[in-house]
């Protein structure tokens, strides 16, 4: 009898480990905004290498079809001397050894599996197969159980991690004494073994007072361990990253915890050069801690703010400047338009900007380089300049997480879900300048990544305006709306430039229309194109080889949409006369302050609708203040180039 019961223990650990690679613990949802998800593998044996395994995740909402929608590669990957090793975001603690980004976990009905295969066995949407699969789990978040995945991969339960934002949990295997295996939702134990068992680790913690500083001052890094240690624990950190190295800074990088003690410190002094190198990211990290000291968090990232950056000769929307930037656009680039109307002058136009044997279309990701470049803040060459909001902001905040809140993003000027374009999985590859699609007028799909309608925008603020109309949509309170005339041109570029895009009136429902024209056209009228939307007009043309017309010849627009349809087009008036004539009032109408926006203006006289002289100005900045009774008045506004009226309304 004793005989057998040993046979069947050993029997029993033996399936317990039939396989040399398991799914240990899954966390796809702590928070619910998933900053500390994580994955958790354990080997049979410690310190075990992971070459040749990867990790597939599988998709099992009706549109993923249970097929994979992520894959990361194992290689140069080795658990610790507990077997396990985590694969997860920075918000885990103790640090995971491989880091992944934030929310690219779903939360459930999905599945995980470990595969003994390589990354390019299994493309984004390749059905879920046992084909060289180690180890599996369906699993889900109170969902219901997703039968085709679990048939797919030889499962029999779906867990569950019946967690909350109060109360974390997450899915855990467990062995017992006989050696049978079962999963249970418990708190999330990474890089610990579930039941407690197992060496014990000593995490250390990285902490500073700010995440940012500017150049020249000095911050202290605190390190603490979670006990105290037996011995003195040396050991080193670097700071580097990219471009920031240790000629940037001054300090201790090599520190003593010391015996009996769980606590550090160093000060970091930075350099203050004279070098405008852009703001740049320390990046803490521990260099050679040895188990079973391991880092409580790592890769700490602390900014450094470069005082050298560089201004413009222009200046933003909300100050804007004229006839300072030039178009680039080639000799004769609009010449087959004169002599057209209507749609004869329509299709030449499209012939331009869409012609397939010179424009370019560039990746999604792509975008994010162009916008560094072609929304750059003319009063600080680190930041971008923010759409709709009207404010720079710093270029390395990017988001790149779950969380919008003081990061930016790209904004669809001509949203997706109205336009009926979306992306693809090459269109997240930022491959540069040189490599590009052939694209013509009937490519609607690379709308998604045109550039002339993408913007730098406030990422909460691109989430308020959504898929919204413009005329539903009008702004943030209390801006000054010099974003309006920008998105009017960019949008109505898009109705050229792709067929199957319309801008209309009203508010559409029908995919591929945008509204209100009507709005549209008088924020074109009242916001005629500065010097910053010229410039980035230039930038987007070197990638694209194409350009915004209604930037170049913004009187185009009466010709397509506006007041002068029908009627034949020629090429607008001289530099200077039309500088002139780009000249905006607005508000209009007005409770009492006018701002300027256009070329230089050397007075302003304000005449009654009878031809009565009311005011004049002589000193002007970049506003008047009217202090006028409500009615409709003329004003005429001169410098050196001649003169210009404009009706103005005061409410």
């Amino acid at each position: 009898m004793k005989r057998f019961i040993i046979v069947l223990v050993v029997f029993l650990c033996h399936n317990a480990w039939s396989q040399i690679l398991v799914i240990n613990e899954l966390d796809a949802d702590s928070p619910s905004t998933d900053t500390a998800e994580f994955i958790e593998l354990k080997s049979q044996t410690p310190n075990f290498s992971t070459d040749g395994y990867i990790l597939v995740f599988f998709n099992g909402s009706s549109s993923g079809a249970d097929s994979s929608y992520m894959v990361i590669d194992l290689n140069g990957n080795q658990t610790d001397n507990n077997g396990l090793l985590v694969i997860g975001s920075s918000g885990v603690y103790p640090a995971p050894q491989l880091l992944i980004p934030e929310n690219v976990i779903q939360n459930g009905a999905d599945a995980v599996g470990i595969y003994q295969a390589s990354i390019n066995d299994f493309p984004e949407g390749t059905l879920a197969t046992q084909t060289n699969l180690i180890d599996a789990m369906v699993y889900g978040t109170n969902d219901p159980d997703d039968t085709g995945l679990l048939a797919l991969l030889g499962e029999t339960v779906q867990y569950n991690d019946d967690g909350t934002n109060a109360n974390p949990k997450s899915i855990q295997r467990f062995v017992d004494g006989m050696g049978a295996e079962s999963f249970s939702s418990a708190t999330p134990t990474p890089r610990r073994e579930n039941d407690g068992s197992g060496i014990a680790i000593n995490p250390i913690q990285i902490t500073v007072t700010e995440t940012q500083y500017d150049e020249g001052t000095s911050f202290d890094i605190i390190f603490t361990s979670e006990m105290n240690v037996a011995s003195d624990l040396n050991f080193n950190i670097s700071l580097n990253n990219f471009g920031f190295n240790t000629s940037d800074f001054s300090g201790n990088t090599n520190l003593t915890i010391s015996n009996g003690t769980n606590s550090t410190s160093t000060t970091i002094t930075l350099t203050d050069d004279s070098d405008d190198e852009g703001d740049e990211v320390i990046r803490i990290q521990f260099t050679d801690l040895v188990e079973p000291i391991v880092p409580g968090n790592n890769n700490v990232e602390v900014r450094v703010v470069d005082n050298d950056f560089s201004v413009a000769s222009w200046g933003t929307p909300i100050n804007p400047t004229t006839g300072i930037v030039q178009s680039t656009q080639p000799d004769g680039y609009y010449d087959s338009l004169d002599g057209l109307s209507d749609m004869a002058l329509r299709q030449a136009l499209q012939d331009i900007i869409a012609n397939p044997t010179v424009v370019r279309a560039q990746t999604y990701a792509d975008v994010v380089d162009i916008l560094l470049e072609a929304d750059q803040n003319p009063e600080n060459s680190n930041q971008v300049w923010l759409v709709y909001t009207e404010e720079g902001r710093a270029k390395l905040d990017l988001q790149t997480g779950s969380d919008g809140t003081g990061k930016w993003n790209r904004e669809h000027t001509f949203p997706r879900s109205r336009g009926g374009f979306d992306d693809i999985e090459e269109d997240e590859i930022a491959d540069g300048i040189d490599v590009f699609w052939t694209t013509e007028a009937d490519s609607l799909r690379h709308g998604n990544s045109d550039a002339h309608a993408l913007r730098a925008v406030d990422a909460i603020e691109n989430s308020t305006r959504g898929n919204q109309h413009y005329g539903e949509y009008i702004g943030p309170s209390g801006t000054l709306g010099s974003f309006r005339g920008d998105v009017a041109r960019s949008v109505l570029y898009m109705e050229i430039r792709y067929n199957g895009l319309q801008v209309v009136n009203g508010f559409p429902t029908t995919t591929g229309q945008l509204g209100d024209l009507a709005t549209l056209l008088d924020w074109h009228r009242n916001d005629p194109p500065d010097d910053f939307e010229m410039n980035r007009n230039n930038v987007v043309y070197t990638w694209q080889f194409n350009r915004n017309p209604f930037i170049d010849q913004p009187d185009l627009v009466e010709y397509i949409w506006g007041n002068n349809v029908g009627e034949v087009w020629d090429q607008q008036l001289s530099i200077e006369e039309n500088a002139l004539k780009a000249i905006s009032l607005y508000p209009n109408p007005t409770t009492d302050r006018l701002y300027i926006k256009g070329t230089d203006i050397m007075s302003i006289e304000v005449y009654s609708v009878e031809g009565k002289l009311l005011k004049q100005f002589n000193s002007i900045e970049n506003y008047i203040d009217l202090e006028l009774a409500s009615g409709l008045y003329l004003l005429k506004l001169e410098n050196e180039k001649g003169f210009v009226t404009r009706k103005i309304v005061v409410e």
